[in-house]
Order: C-alpha cells, then sequence, then structure tokens
C-alpha cells in the first residue's frame, strides 16, 4: 500500500523509492541504523554480535546475531534488493550451525561485539539483565532459533517457502522495509509481512503443534505450552478486572505487552517469578529516557500511589528503560501455584497503570517529552 501526504484538497502519494537509488548500503547503513535500534523490526530483543561467523569452513556470516527474552537466538538477514534473493536458504544453514550454541559462547561472542564497538561493559552482565537472570541457565538459553529476514520486498517463491516451513514449526518472520523519497529525505515504511497479524493466532496453533511434535520425539520439555497455558489463565483474571490486555493474545514466550505508542506495560516470567513493567520502547532512545526522566523525577508520588517501591532501571546504553516490580509468590514452574501468582500479577498491574497514567496519558496517545518537541 502507498502512503499518502495529506494536502488541501487531495491525498498526494508518496513515491516510492530503492535503497540503491537512495544511495543506502546495506552493511554500512541497514545493518550499522538497526546495530542500533533492533527493536524497530525485532521488539524486545538484544543484539549479541555482528557479522557473526564463527564456525570453520565457512567464509559466511550473521549480519545480526540477536537475542530474545526468551532466551531464544534469532538470526537476521538484510537485504536491500526488491525480492529478497535466497535469503530464506542462507538464515537457515545459519540458524542450524548456531542452533547448539551455548551461554558461554554467547557470551564470547557478545564480548567481541562489545569490543569492536569500544564499550567497556561486563557482556555476561548485560546478556543476564536483559533476560532478567540472576545467573547463567544453560538449560534454558538457546532452546530454539528464530529467524527475521527484512528487506525492501520478498519474492513469491521466498514467501511460498517461509509460510511452508512456518507450518512446520520453524519460526520465521519477514519485515518488509521500503523507502520513500519525501523532501530531500528518505522515510522507511517497516512493516511485519509475514505472519500477517491476523494470522498470528493460527501461526501460535501450528508452532504449538510442532513443538509437540519435537517433545514427543526428543523428550525435551514442553515450556511453550506451558507459557500458551500460563498466559492463558492470567488473561482471564486479568480482563475481569482491567481492560489493558483485553485485546491481547496469549502467547508462547515469557512475556505478554499492551502497548501504544512505544509506551509498553508487560507481564513478564523470569527464573519462575513474575513482574509486571512500564517499558519504554519508542525508536528514539532520548525520547525514553527524557520520559523516563520525567517519571522518576516524580518518583515519591508514582510509589506512594501504587503503595511499595519500584525497581526504576534507566538503561543507559540501550535505547529502552524500565520501570518495574518483581512478584514473588508462586511459580510460573509449578502449577499449583499459579493463582496465587496470578492474582499477585493482575494486583500489580492495576496499581502500577493507576499509579502512572495520570503522568504518561500524552505519550500513550503519541505525545513527546517538552524538551523533545521543543529541540525538533
Amino acid at each position: 500500500m502507498p502512503l499518502y501526504r495529506i494536502a488541501q484538497d487531495r491525498l498526494a502519494p508518496i513515491d516510492t523509492t530503492t535503497f540503491a537509488a537512495a544511495k543506502i548500503r546495506e552493511r554500512d547503513d541497514l545493518q550499522r541504523l538497526l546495530r542500533k535500534q533492533i527493536e524497530v523490526i525485532l521488539p524486545d530483543s538484544m543484539v549479541l554480535a555482528e557479522e557473526f561467523g564463527n564456525w570453520e569452513e565457512s567464509r559466511r556470516s550473521i549480519d545480526l546475531l540477536v537475542l530474545d527474552r526468551d532466551a531464544n537466538l534469532v538470526v537476521v538477514e538484510l537485504k536491500r534488493t526488491e525480492d529478497g534473493g535466497h535469503m530464506e536458504l542462507q538464515a537457515l544453514r545459519y540458524a542450524a550451525m548456531i542452533s547448539a550454541m551455548t551461554f558461554q559462547q554467547a557470551v564470547d561472542a557478545h564480548s567481541q561485539f562489545l569490543l569492536k564497538l569500544g564499550i567497556k561493559e561486563d557482556p555476561q552482565a548485560r546478556i543476564l539483565e536483559f533476560l532478567g537472570w540472576e545467573q547463567p541457565d544453560e538449560d534454558a538459553f538457546g532452546q530454539d532459533v528464530r529467524i527475521v529476514l527484512a528487506s525492501s520486498n520478498f519474492s513469491k517463491e521466498l514467501t511460498t517457502a517461509v509460510l511452508w516451513l512456518n507450518e512446520r514449526g520453524i519460526d520465521f518472520c519477514c519485515v518488509r522495509m521500503v523507502p520513500y523519497g519525501h523532501n530531500d529525505q528518505v522515510l522507511l515504511d517497516v512493516q511485519q509481512v509475514i505472519p500477517l497479524p491476523e494470522a498470528e493466532e493460527y501461526q501460535i496453533r501450528v508452532r504449538e503443534k510442532a513443538t509437540q511434535e519435537r517433545v514427543a520425539r526428543h523428550g525435551q520439555g514442553d515450556r511453550a505450552q506451558r507459557n500458551l497455558r500460563f498466559w492463558s489463565r492470567l488473561l482471564e483474571k486479568a480482563n475481569a478486572v482491567l481492560p489493558l490486555h483485553q485485546n491481547i493474545s496469549r502467547s508462547k514466550d515469557n512475556w505478554i505487552s499492551a502497548t501504544s505508542h512505544g509506551i509498553h506495560f508487560n507481564y513478564v516470567t523470569a527464573h519462575g517469578n513474575g513482574r509486571v513493567e512500564l517499558f519504554l520502547a519508542r525508536p528514539e532512545q532520548a525520547e525514553n529516557k527524557a520520559i523516563f526522566d520525567e517519571l522518576h523525577a516524580k518518583r515519591t508520588d508514582i510509589e506512594a500511589a501504587f503503595g511499595d517501591t519500584l525497581d526504576w532501571q534507566r538503561l543507559d546504553d540501550g535505547v529502552g528503560s524500565r520501570v518495574a516490580f518483581d512478584i514473588t509468590s508462586g511459580s510460573v514452574k509449578d502449577e499449583t501455584t499459579w493463582d496465587e501468582l496470578h492474582d499477585a500479577m493482575v494486583d500489580a498491574m492495576k496499581r502500577l497503570e493507576a499509579a502512572l497514567s495520570s503522568h504518561i496519558t500524552a505519550y500513550r496517545s503519541g505525545g513527546k517529552p517538552a524538551d523533545i518537541q521543543s529541540a525538533s
């Protein structure tokens, strides 16, 4: 679908362009920018490595090796072509190559990535903080490998292959990035095209079936099915008392989110415990930090309204910021305690939204912090 500019007497289309015509390069431009803002194509994730190719007898490398909130590895392949080429086949090879990656190998890869960027931080501490883990858990790390393909468009042959692979339990996602030329600027329309939003529940059912078959063959755990049951029961309770997540589907991941203009209210599980959080995840780091600083200045009033101490995480080196509250009553790993844990999480989310609501109303409608507005 084209983009239009609203003029006084008509809707004026904005012309598409190509990355080549706009002199935007694959590695030096697209990859460099997405390395800093991977959430543009893959929310709630962190980049572990760039141009990763730590294997023998191969001169090829993964554009971006990413970690998601559920400790799954994600292969991100980028193309600036009009059809995506054969990137799905290339990504499949990479996914197979990293499928046996251990937590320590991920730390080593991230260490090299930080060294290349001149970032002097502990790579293991960064990964643990992102996952919400207190210590490494090899059994929970890298249980699955996801694939994200990002291109200006995709051929019919590629999308047919991806849909077929998705039906067989391979987690593929296609993100279309269409460049537009407007007033000497290049605008980028970013949309997930596979799976389509309206087909997401179907894809979950398909992957759930595929996961069940893998469990039967390999004797692996049923963490994905457990998460689906856990979130289904939590949403039943939450939707009875709070409209915030009424349009959200259950998930096989360890989080579900209600999002509006980059303002996320998340339910999260980590190490068996629960967490509720406000996560600021707009594309611009400066906006997230400005909103966080504004809220933090009102910390006393917000925590008084919430009724407890909150965990304020500015996350200076990341794009996003977080305000969180951990729940330790009950355990995700013990289904007999889920009622207790669900009640505590729903109560905490209700109090968190109430405490923050008046302070973030404008932001949930798309508003920007005053200093950002004045700067622009």
